[in-house]
């Protein structure tokens, strides 16, 4: 085996002393094997460490901070100490003190309330309007003003200023009657606008109404649709009664419900007790030669104002609107055959897919009162559209330019975007 070297050190005798006490005492550098030599570094801790509570030591001694109303009041406590014992130099110099602090935090808030109350261009506009005034003074002094005012005062009768007294009277009772008649016009204003609004509110309360005894009146405890002559007879009632009282859009309204519940559309109906029947799909068969509306719109519209109304799917054939106003309305995918539009205004109207013929082009035309109309081949199932205002329509078909150009007449030919070149005019007038 290996002898282990031998950790211990190497201590002789002589380097062991004896004390008097019967104790012993060992060199210390007979232990510097055991003892490691300090480092650098550590010399470096101690002195940062020392240097840290030296630092600490300082800023702990106790500073004295004021705010500024602590200032401003031992500013004026010391002005008043000055005027009270009648020191002039501790109460001026307390006095300039308190001003600027004063001033300090004066300006503080002047500028965050204007910051926060007022925009740029608001600020900028301030500025100007101070800038001119200013420059209005400063020119007034230079123009002499002030001088020939000044002379004018010191020569100015004050006798006389009785009848200035009335003069200034009359104006100012002018001004109050011009500020009153002011004040009554803008009540009018404020009252006419409630006036509208109320009216609104009401017109939309009685469609509403409407609506709900129209449905109450035509459908059974099932859901289903049954109308008997007199039901129908006072559904008609009350349309052209409501119809005559509301304006432009709530007739819109009314228009669209009636079309989407196809209250207006010709229903095929049992022969014997007249019930409409079931199309087999979920709804109710449509038979245009021979059905029954529910509805029969006839004259309500005619005249009607619907000017940019939204009349999108509305079914208005058979009805009569005769000189109706039906300027930049929506008419997309309406059905207008066997409308009356005589003499009616479309100028700007969307007719995109609007229905107003059945049948062929070439071999349709307009309604007639005495002939039946031939839906097959299209005689008769057409709009009347004589006369019509049509400049401006909109995504105006090929097939649509046709059938107006050939059956409006030529007062309206002219008014037909597009023009009516080589479509013969079938109305002959």
């Amino acid at each position: 085996m290996k002898d282990r070297p031998n950790s211990t050190p190497n201590i002789n005798s002589d380097n062991i002393e004896q004390l008097d006490n019967g104790k012993l005492e060992v060199d210390e550098q007979s232990l510097s094997l055991i003892k490691p030599a300090p480092i650098e570094s550590a010399t470096v801790n101690n002195k940062n460490q020392k240097n840290e509570r030296i630092a600490i030591a300082f800023n702990s001694t106790p500073k004295v901070n004021f705010s500024q109303s602590q200032l401003i009041f031992i500013a004026l406590f010391l002005m008043v100490v000055g005027l009270w014992f009648g020191l002039p130099w501790l109460g001026i110099t307390s006095a300039i003190s308190a001003l600027l602090f004063s001033l300090g935090v004066v300006f503080s808030s002047v500028k965050s309330w204007v910051a926060k109350f007022l925009t740029t261009q608001e600020r900028r506009g301030i500025l100007a309007f101070i800038g001119f005034l200013a420059a209005i003074a400063g020119l007034c002094n230079y123009l002499g003003v002030y001088r020939n005012a000044g002379n004018w005062l010191t020569q100015f009768k004050y006798d006389e200023f009785g009848s200035w007294a009335e003069w200034i009277g009359a104006i100012g009772q002018i001004a109050i009657a011009m500020l009153a008649v002011y004040v009554a016009w803008a009540q009018y204003v404020i009252s006419k606008d409630l006036t509208i609004q109320q009216n609104r509110i009401t017109q939309q309360q009685t469609i509403d109404a409407y609506f709900q005894g129209i449905s109450d009146l035509t459908l059974n405890d099932e859901g289903l649709l049954e109308d008997w002559p007199q039901e129908r007879a006072i559904a008609q009632g009350r349309t052209a009664s409501i119809l005559s009282s509301v304006d432009e859009s709530g007739k819109a309204k009314i228009i669209r419900f009636l079309s989407q519940s196809r209250l207006l559309t010709p229903l095929k109906r049992d022969s014997r007790l007249g019930r409409p029947i079931l199309d087999g799909s979920g709804g109710y068969s449509e038979d245009r030669p021979y059905g029954t509306r529910v509805v029969d719109l006839g004259v309500m519209l005619a005249g009607a104002f619907l000017v940019g109304q939204d009349l999108r799917w509305a079914d208005l054939s058979d009805a009569n609107m005769v000189r109706a106003n039906l300027s930049h309305c929506d008419l997309i995918k309406a059905n207008l055959a066997r409308t009356v539009l005589y003499e009616a205004n479309l100028a700007g109207a969307d007719i995109k897919g609007t229905q107003l013929f059945y049948g062929v082009v070439d071999t349709a035309s307009p309604r007639s009162i005495t002939v039946p109309p031939d839906y097959e081949t299209g005689k008769h199932t057409g709009m009347v559209i004589e006369k019509a205002n049509l400049s401006g329509v909109k995504r105006l078909s090929e097939e649509q330019r046709y059938y107006i150009c050939a059956w409006c007449g030529e007062k309206s030919r002219s008014t037909v975007p597009g023009g009516c070149e080589g479509v013969p005019n079938k109305l002959g007038r």
